[in-house]
């Protein structure tokens, strides 16, 4: 038997359905706020990723599915949705339009991760990116809204941690200082952070290793070390959450994996989740856009995991399916879908009905059966081309009409 590659999944009717619900929560909840819908490629350049992300990333040095095409062009299956959006920002000439242009997707993504409850190799995510204003506004209703998403599909135990990474130059000089400090500390950190010291030592701060913990907690926090601009934002920022209500608890050990944030960053997590607890989350990336070739633009957004919010959120109620009518073949006309039995069937598709063709050649007495554990509301009996026999399942009562007056009937309502 070949089964699907480790870390992937197959999306069943059954869950098919959970996450429509789901796609049509984010739909309604971002239209309103004047988000449109956005598709990006699946795969991109690599290059896209390595100047965006940042090429001392978790992202781009281990969980990329990266290969060269027969052109000998080396592209990647996207790994993150921000970065794509921003190119196709700058390739289409949105700077152009009234700012800010506020999108909203819903896609797969890819990384070479160690498969778990909750993280595939082949994952989903809901997302929102306003691009084209550096207002705290912008941060604040991004983070109201994902929050509105979680709270709709009864996510459960959702904490919302917030932090602020200033500029990429208050950063540098914080970069530096944390260095120096991991080095005084190099003895009692994990192999894997020591590693990584020079390259990214933020990352010390999302070790699981205790002894790399222990150390971490009297290292400087760059919370600390805001410009005074950076901070004014930070708090005008906290000033809105405050006012709708969110509550929020400061992190300033708060470090997402992506080299392209500025300012503000945000993770909501879910306790249910367990150790992978991050639901969904993003921040500012104010210099994302000119770092890949565009005009300096400021631009904030988030991503949700499909899978993780569905696992940490109630029971999506899915609404049964309607069945206005099954068209079956009379008792003597088992011979499957024959041209009278299609042509009803289209009719009354392309008359706003819900209609099914009987197709296994059951007998007429299994067809009913079948008729009932479809909830079908109507079975049509059909002899030939001229005689139709349409049975109301409700209560049983069946009226001979010719072939044309069916649809009408069934469109009428109960009273044939």
């Amino acid at each position: 038997m070949i089964e699907a590659p480790k870390g992937t999944y197959d999306v069943l009717p059954v869950a098919a359905e959970a996450r429509a619900v789901l796609e049509g929560h984010a739909q309604q909840i971002l239209g309103r706020a004047g988000f449109k819908r956005i598709e990006t490629p699946v795969f991109e350049s690599t290059e896209l990723f390595v100047r965006g992300v940042g090429e001392a990333t978790d992202v781009v040095q281990k969980e990329m599915y990266t290969f060269t095409d027969q052109g000998g062009r080396a592209l990647t299956l996207r790994p993150e949705g921000t970065a794509p959006i921003a190119r196709a920002y700058i390739e289409h000439g949105m700077h152009k339009l009234p700012q800010p242009v506020k999108f909203w997707y819903l896609s797969s993504f890819f990384r070479q991760e160690r498969p778990q409850a909750g993280r595939y190799r082949q994952f989903w995510q809901v997302g929102a990116e306003t691009i084209g204003s550096e207002r705290p506004e912008v941060d604040a209703e991004l983070i109201v809204l994902l929050a509105e998403l979680l709270e709709t599909m009864g996510v459960k135990g959702v904490r919302l941690r917030l932090a602020s990474l200033g500029t990429p130059e208050t950063r540098a000089q914080y970069r530096e200082e944390l260095t120096s400090y991991l080095h005084a500390h190099e003895a009692q950190l994990s192999a894997e952070v020591k590693a990584r010291i020079e390259l990214n030592p933020l990352r010390a701060f999302d070790s699981s290793d205790p002894s790399t913990q222990a150390v971490m907690k009297g290292a400087p926090k760059l919370l600390d070390q805001l410009r005074p601009e950076d901070k004014e934002h930070f708090d005008s920022v906290k000033a809105l959450l405050d006012v709708v209500g969110l509550i929020y608890e400061l992190d300033p050990t708060l470090v997402r994996g992506l080299d392209y944030y500025t300012r503000t960053l945000f993770e909501f997590t879910a306790d249910g989740l367990g150790a992978q607890s991050g639901v969904g989350g993003g921040g500012r990336y104010d210099r994302l856009i000119e770092q890949i070739g565009g005009q300096s633009t400021p631009a904030c957004g988030w991503a949700a995991g499909i899978e993780r919010i569905l696992l940490a959120g109630s029971e999506v109620p899915v609404a049964a399916d309607t069945v206005d009518l099954l068209v079956a073949p009379a008792a003597d006309r088992l011979a499957g879908a024959t041209a009278p039995q299609f042509e009803l069937a289209r009719e009354a598709r392309r008359a706003g009905l819900a209609a099914q063709l009987e197709l296994t050649g059951r007998s007429l007495k299994a067809a009913l059966k079948h008729a009932d554990r479809l909830g079908a509301r109507y079975v049509a009996i059909v002899s030939d081309a001229e005689h139709v026999s349409l049975k109301e399942m409700a209560t049983g009562e069946q009226h001979e009409l010719s072939a044309d007056a069916v649809i009408a009937a069934i469109l009428r309502g109960p009273r044939l």
